[in-house]
């Protein structure tokens, strides 16, 4: 007998958009080789877009949101997992084409899971979700372009958000100086307990760019994209290096090629969705060793799945501080 899944269904009608929880039959998974019992997910800028079909994230219909979860395999006929063995998924078009992590079962191919090990439980995973292991992967970035804590401090835009608390936790364990941008000042206890050295206005670095400013940090982690991204290279010393992972201001860049021809600044592009497996694998073992346990569970703020139709709009608006980790079975 088919299990009924209970899930965050994203559905369409002439009268537009609609997320709500619903119960489908297992029988409407879709396509893989693994299935999977969902423990937890997580709620990530891109899963607020589609909870609110804000932007075009969803692109079939109807389908269960969430871009991430971690859970353990119930079935396999990959021959790297078996039954109870524990696993998070994260990408690969998870809640835009392919049925997501909203959910207590979901069904995905083999490639895409990669082994959940000590020290990290479900809760731990989803607490680091798509957020922080983007986090890791701007982390892996600077360090190819060759930045260490020596060559200066590291500015982390959108800090109390879900990319940059993790992000600020890392980069300080690692030995940097870090400076975290945001708009929500009240929140300087939280970023200073993350590991943040300074907490600097995120209206600093929303104001009218100019192809170049003053140096003042080595490298940095951007979020946020338009205008702030532009001050963020701007402002970025010689030879310094900018990893550009979110867009919760705006796609543009109204920036010049200043930063880059007079003071060969290296602006990095991450692409967490289709990462390549290797990298994807190097990550997570990173983060297991890089990412402070206590720190990691000072940013979660728990949630059901019922929960995640309110916080879709309010992390949005920036509302929402750190990591929500949704327990789909709550």
């Amino acid at each position: 007998m088919s299990e009924k899944i209970r899930c965050l269904l994203v559905t369409k009608t002439e009268a537009g958009q609609t997320a709500s929880l619903s119960e489908i039959d297992e029988t409407a998974l879709m396509e893989g080789d693994v299935t999977v019992d969902v423990a937890h997910s997580t709620l990530n800028y891109k899963d607020g877009l589609a909870i609110t079909g804000t932007a075009p994230v969803v692109r079939k219909f109807p389908l269960i949101a969430g871009i991430d979860f971690a859970g353990k395999v119930v079935h396999s006929t990959d021959a790297r997992f078996k039954p109870g063995d524990a696993v998070v998924c994260n990408g690969w078009g998870m809640g835009e084409s392919h049925h997501g992590g909203y959910a207590t079962r979901a069904r995905v191919k083999g490639e895409w899971l990669v082994p959940l090990k000590a020290p990290f439980s479900t809760a731990d995973a989803m607490a680091i979700g798509t957020a922080g292991y983007t986090s890791m992967l701007a982390v892996m970035a600077l360090e190819d372009a060759g930045l260490a804590p020596a060559k200066g401090p590291v500015l982390v835009t959108g800090a109390a958000g879900g990319v940059g608390s993790i992000a600020i936790a890392l980069l300080s364990k690692l030995g940097y100086r870090v400076i975290a941008a945001t708009g929500r000042v009240s929140e300087a206890d939280y970023l200073r307990g993350l590991g943040a050295a300074e907490i600097i206005d995120r209206a600093e670095l929303n104001t009218d760019v100019r192809p170049l400013a003053k140096e003042r940090w080595a490298g940095a982690v951007d979020s946020v994209g338009s205008k702030t991204l532009a001050n963020v290279l701007a402002s970025t010393q010689y030879g310094g290096v900018v990893a550009a992972c979110g867009l919760a201001q705006g796609m543009d860049l109204p920036s010049s090629v200043a930063p880059f021809i007079l003071r060969g600044v290296t602006l990095a592009g991450i692409e967490s969705v289709y990462c390549p497996r290797p990298r994807r694998l190097k990550a997570w073992e990173r983060l297991a060793a890089d990412l402070d346990p206590a720190k990691l569970r000072a940013t979660v703020k728990p949630a059901t799945l019922g929960d995640l139709l309110a916080l879709g709009p309010q992390i949005l608006k920036g509302q929402v501080r750190g990591r929500v980790v949704v327990d789909v079975r709550a």
